[in-house]
C-alpha cells in the first residue's frame, strides 16, 4: 500500500459517484486510480465528463468490468454505488480480493445480507463503512456536545422527515422504484438517514418495538412510509420518508428542558457553516397574563456544505482513508450499518402486515 495515499477504485458510474469523485480528490489522503463499468467505453465517458469539471492528476483509468478492477494490485479500497440488489455480490467479491469497502446505503436488501457482508469484511480484515456523509461533519460532534451538556435535558422524543417531490417520470424511469434493483424504495433511500440519526442520538440503543404504515407503494416498492419507534424507559421516535412530498430533511430532538431543531441534517444548506437551533421556551402565568417566551440559541460550525475539503463528503473519504492507512479496521462502522438495517427490516415488516407492532 502507498504510505501516503489510499488508492481508490469506483465500481459503477451512478450519479452519486460524481459527488464522491470530487470528495476523493478533496480528502487529502486518497487518490482515485480507476473506475469500472460494465464496458470500458461507459467508464471512459464517466471519467471524461467528471475530469472536465473536477480533474484528477493523473486521470483515473477506465476499466471494463468490476472483477477486473478488483483484481488490480494498485487498488486499496473501493467505493460501491451500485444498486442495492447488486451490492452484496460485489462487496463479498471486494472483501475476498482484500479490498476495503465504502458502500452506498442501504447496504443490502435485508439484514441477512448486511450481516453476511459485514462478517465477510471482518473475516478478510478489511474496513467496511456505509456512505452516510452527515456522520462525519463537525456539526454532529457539536450536537453531541450539547446533548451531553444537558442543553435540552433528557431526550424523550425524536421526530424526523426526509422527503422530496419526485417528477412523474421518476415513477416509470428511476431505478429507485425498480423492485429488483431497489426493493426498499424510499425506506432504503431516505429512511436509512432517518433511522440513523435516531439511533445516533440514542447512542445506538435499539428500539424494543416499531409500528409502521405503508402510505403508498409502486410495484411493491415503498413510495411513502411513516413509522413509530419505542425505546426502553419510554423514549419514542417517529419518521416519515417519501418520494411525493416537498424536499424536507429535518430532525427535532425534544427533551425535558428544551428541544433542538436541525433543518438540513442530511444535505446541508449551501454556505460556509452548518448550524442548528436550541430552544428552551418559558411559559409563565401571572393572573390574567399568560406569557410564552422564546429563548433560542444558534450553534454553528465553520465548514462548507459541499464541494470543499471541509465538506462532509470529503471528511467521509478522509476518515475512511485514515482507517485504511492505519491498518486496523474499526468495527463500529459495520455494527451501526447492521443496526440501521435491522430497524428498517422491522419497519418494512410492520408496514407489510398492516401496521402490526413488531418487536426487536
Amino acid at each position: 500500500m502507498n504510505e501516503r495515499h489510499c488508492r481508490w477504485g469506483i465500481l459503477g458510474s451512478a450519479g452519486i459517484a460524481r459527488k464522491n469523485w470530487q470528495a476523493i480528490r478533496h480528502s487529502g489522503n486518497g487518490r482515485l486510480v480507476a473506475v469500472a463499468s460494465r464496458s470500458r467505453e461507459k467508464a471512459a465517458t464517466f471519467i471524461a465528463e467528471s475530469q472536465a469539471q473536477v480533474p484528477h492528476d493523473p486521470a483515473p483509468e477506465a476499466v471494463a468490468g468490476y472483477a477486473e478492477l478488483l483484481s488490480r494490485p494498485d487498488i486499496d479500497a473501493v467505493y460501491i454505488p451500485l444498486p442495492t440488489g447488486l451490492r452484496k455480490e460485489w462487496v463479498l467479491a471486494a472483501a475476498a480480493a482484500g479490498k476495503h469497502v465504502l458502500c452506498e446505503k442501504p447496504c443490502g436488501v435485508d439484514a441477512g445480507e448486511v450481516r453476511e457482508i459485514t462478517e465477510a469484511c471482518a473475516k478478510a480484515g478489511v474496513q467496511f463503512m456505509d456512505g452516510v456523509m452527515f456522520m462525519h461533519n463537525d456539526r454532529l460532534a457539536a450536537l453531541r456536545a450539547e446533548l451531553d451538556a444537558g442543553a435540552i435535558g433528557r431526550v424523550r422524543r425524536i421526530a424526523t422527515q426526509f422527503s422530496f417531490l419526485a417528477p412523474e417520470e421518476f415513477f416509470t424511469e428511476n431505478i429507485r422504484l425498480n423492485p429488483g434493483l431497489e426493493p426498499l424504495g424510499s425506506l432504503g433511500d431516505l429512511g436509512w438517514y432517518n433511522v440513523r440519526i435516531i439511533l445516533w442520538a440514542l447512542r445506538y440503543e435499539m428500539p424494543v418495538a416499531v409500528t409502521a404504515r405503508m402510505i403508498r407503494e409502486h410495484h411493491s416498492v415503498p413510495v411513502s412510509l411513516s413509522a413509530e419507534l419505542v425505546f426502553a424507559e419510554g423514549v419514542t421516535a417517529s419518521f416519515y420518508c417519501s418520494f411525493e412530498n416537498e424536499h424536507q430533511q429535518w430532525v427535532n430532538l425534544s427533551g425535558t428542558g428544551g428541544h433542538i431543531q436541525v433543518s438540513d441534517f442530511v444535505l446541508p444548506f449551501h454556505g460556509p457553516e452548518l448550524a442548528f437551533e436550541i430552544e428552551q421556551a418559558h411559559f409563565a402565568v401571572e393572573g390574567c397574563h399568560f406569557h410564552m417566551e422564546r429563548h433560542s440559541r444558534r450553534v454553528a460550525t465553520r465548514e462548507y456544505s459541499d464541494s470543499h475539503a471541509t465538506a462532509q463528503e470529503s471528511r467521509l473519504f478522509r476518515k475512511f482513508g485514515d482507517l485504511v492507512l492505519g491498518g486496523v479496521p474499526d468495527p463500529h462502522w459495520p455494527d451501526i450499518s447492521l443496526k440501521t438495517q435491522l430497524v428498517l427490516d422491522a419497519c418494512l415488516k410492520s408496514a407489510r402486515e398492516g401496521a402490526r407492532e413488531v418487536a426487536l
